[in-house]
């Protein structure tokens, strides 16, 4: 086998100089410092703040101009460049506007390509110039090649290089060659983007943001318990489909389903505006700038209620026939006295309001209606045909994980569920007991298989799939229970608290976060955990920064339903070959402001941890992957050549 390898490679390596040449190029790729790795989490569907933190990299695409101009520019000016590389298009139709005549425009095109070649010159000093050809704007690449490697010391080619910008000029391609190069700036300052974690639900964009991500250079995610949910819509469990469509009733979201994703709700609505009327528990969460009528509230409302009885009536099979899911207190539809209105919880009964039993059987609660069942059935075949969503849930299958083990740190989106003593807390499937790092690889083999399989609707993956989003030993759940029935329909809000898994507060001490880096595999005095899913209330003077550094919270609140109660609008992780920095984000209001005003959403940054060496790509992910490569080439060469 070894031969017959080595005879494959030889076909790409044909020669004992390009052998060579491979080795030494990787060798010296292997000793540049590693690049800048970019975490975000928790996005929600809030595209333009996601699209900005991205364009600005966390604040690295400013701080590099800073750097270079600093001495020469004042800071509206460095706020200025800045606007026009995350926003290239807008900025130079601003600057037409302003200029008066075409001598000044022309001089500020000249001005301008200086300046961002010198950028990028700085942005990619830790690049190959392989690499660097990979990013530039492809029609431009001859031509900025020229221009960014010039080391003409007698002056001979002076009128070479300002015929090169002369022509660019008069031939009407500045425009577009500033706008590739605020492109390139922005792709150099981050190497690698890590999504740790529910791009879906509440926010009105998460579709813009899965289209941003296919096109992203580098990326890889880790499911949130949102992205799950969507994961199992389309794998086939109507219990997920159901909830999806719930949550965005909820939020005001409907057109991400309907307009978006092309997945026909008029039987749905049919359906509510027969069995249901206005209930101020289902009425939606409005967003400030989206205008509804009150025919629409209305409709939304009926939606929101029928497609919740849907769910509940749901959960109840699930339930019963995986007894190893602990939930039987969940079925709640059984658990009421419906000719008193009213429901026995833990032992204690509670009136019940806003009310929303037509469709439901007292005596088989979980029964659907031969009409419930037939939208269910349309609803999931128009969700299974919906070709955008095929390609973002490919995407996200694709690019996606439970978990990643990446350079050294852990990126999960939720928990290591643990018990109170902090051990792996352990969860029987199918007569198998898994914790810790197994029980999230069987999560994940269940989940995997449930996607392949989408036309088998009932069976344990598809059933494992709900449960990785509601279920207490989910790593993407974290928590006792979910109570939506409970604040839908009881006022005691004793009943809505989530009890949190024993991680949430264990997290705060080093050693479990030590022993939890030990289980996957992770050098526990040089790795980290990185989390999302819970947001950290800075307001409240919580630091998302826990145990002794050991682990990282990066959901500050990049959904707007959460930035009251968190204080900031998101945490974001820059991690490059010097080290680790959180930066925490302030409401992004709009681009407007950005290109008018020069506002950015940046705070403070915090070491969070240093390299006492900066470190190299060698020791990366990466680093391994050519390490191997050369040792194949290194074979080669004894084998083939040096017999």
């Amino acid at each position: 086998m070894d031969a017959q390898f080595l005879d494959l490679l030889a076909q790409q390596y044909d020669t004992e100089e390009k052998v060579i040449t491979e080795i030494i190029n990787l060798e010296a790729i292997s000793n540049l410092p590693k690049g800048t790795e970019h975490f975000v989490s928790d996005l929600h569907g809030e595209f333009q703040a996601f699209q900005h933190v991205l364009r600005n990299g966390s604040g690295t695409v400013k701080e590099k101009i800073k750097d270079l101009f600093r001495e020469e520019w004042t800071d509206q000016e460095i706020s200025d460049f800045a606007a026009l590389v995350y926003y290239p298009e807008e900025k130079i139709q601003l600057v037409k506007g302003d200029l008066c005549n075409k001598q000044a425009l022309n001089r500020w095109y000249r001005q301008t390509i200086e300046h961002m070649l010198k950028l990028i010159s700085y942005a990619s000093s830790k690049y190959t110039r392989s690499k660097l050809r990979k990013a530039l704007p492809e029609r431009f690449v001859y031509i900025v090649e020229e221009l960014l490697y010039k080391t003409d010391l007698t002056h001979n080619k002076d009128p070479y290089y300002e015929e090169i910008y002369r022509q660019i000029i008069s031939l009407g391609q500045a425009d577009k060659l500033i706008i590739g190069l605020a492109y390139t700036t922005q792709r150099l300052v981050v190497d690698h983007l890590h999504v740790v974690g529910d791009i879906y639900d509440r926010g009105p964009e998460p579709d813009k943001i899965m289209d941003t991500l296919i096109n992203y250079h580098s990326v890889d995610i880790q499911w949130g318990n949102h992205d799950a949910l969507w994961i199992g819509a389309y794998a086939g469990s109507l219990v997920c489909l159901a909830n999806i469509i719930r949550i965005c009733a909820r939020y005001d979201n409907l057109d991400i389903i309907e307009d978006v994703y092309g997945i026909n709700l008029r039987p749905l609505l049919n359906l509510a505006e027969k069995y249901y009327d206005d209930n101020p528990a289902f009425r939606p969460k409005l967003q400030a700038d989206h205008n509804v009528s009150e025919s629409e509230i209305l409709q939304i409302t009926k939606i929101h209620q029928a497609i919740a009885m849907i769910q509940f009536k749901l959960e109840i099979p699930i339930i019963k026939r995986r007894p190893y899911f602990n939930m039987s207190e969940r079925l709640l539809l059984e658990k009421i006295d419906y000719e008193k209105n009213e429901i026995n919880i833990g032992g204690k009964t509670y009136p019940l309001e806003n009310t929303c039993f037509a469709t439901v059987n007292p005596e088989q609660p979980e029964q659907l209606l031969e009409e419930e069942q037939q939208v269910l059935e349309k609803l999931l075949f128009s969700v299974q045909h919906s070709e955008k969503l095929a390609r973002h849930m490919n995407f996200l299958m694709k690019k996606g994980s439970l978990y990643l083990k990446y350079n050294g740190n852990l990126l999960s989106h939720g928990c290591i569920p643990l018990d109170e003593e902090g051990n792996m807390e352990e969860m029987q499937i199918e007569d198998q007991l898994y914790s810790g790092r197994q029980l999230l690889d069987v999560f994940e083999y269940y989940l995997r298989y449930a996607f392949a399989h989408p036309e088998e609707t009932d069976d344990l993956a598809t059933d494992m799939v709900w449960y990785i989003w509601t279920g207490e030993c989910s790593s993407l759940f974290g928590k006792r229970e979910m109570t939506t029935f409970e604040r839908y329909f009881i006022q005691d809000k004793e009943t809505h608290k989530e009890r949190k898994n024993p991680y949430y507060h264990l997290r705060e001490h080093e050693e479990i976060c030590r022993k939890i880096l030990l289980d996957f595999g992770l050098n526990p005095d040089h790795g980290h955990i990185i989390n999302g899913h819970t947001p950290v209330r800075e307001i409240r003077g919580e630091n998302p920064v826990k145990a002794g550094g050991k682990m990282v919270v990066i959901d500050g609140g990049f959904s707007k339903a959460y930035q009251s109660t968190t204080g900031i609008a998101g945490y974001t992780l820059l991690y490059n070959s010097f080290g680790m920095q959180l930066v925490a984000h302030q409401k992004f209001n709009s681009r407007e402001d950005v290109l008018c005003n020069g506002t950015d959403v940046l705070s403070v940054k915090r070491l969070v941890d240093k390299e006492l060496e900066r470190k190299l790509v060698r020791e990366t992910n990466v680093g391994k992957k050519l390490q191997q490569k050369i040792s194949n080439l290194k074979n080669l060469l004894e084998y083939r050549y040096m017999k």
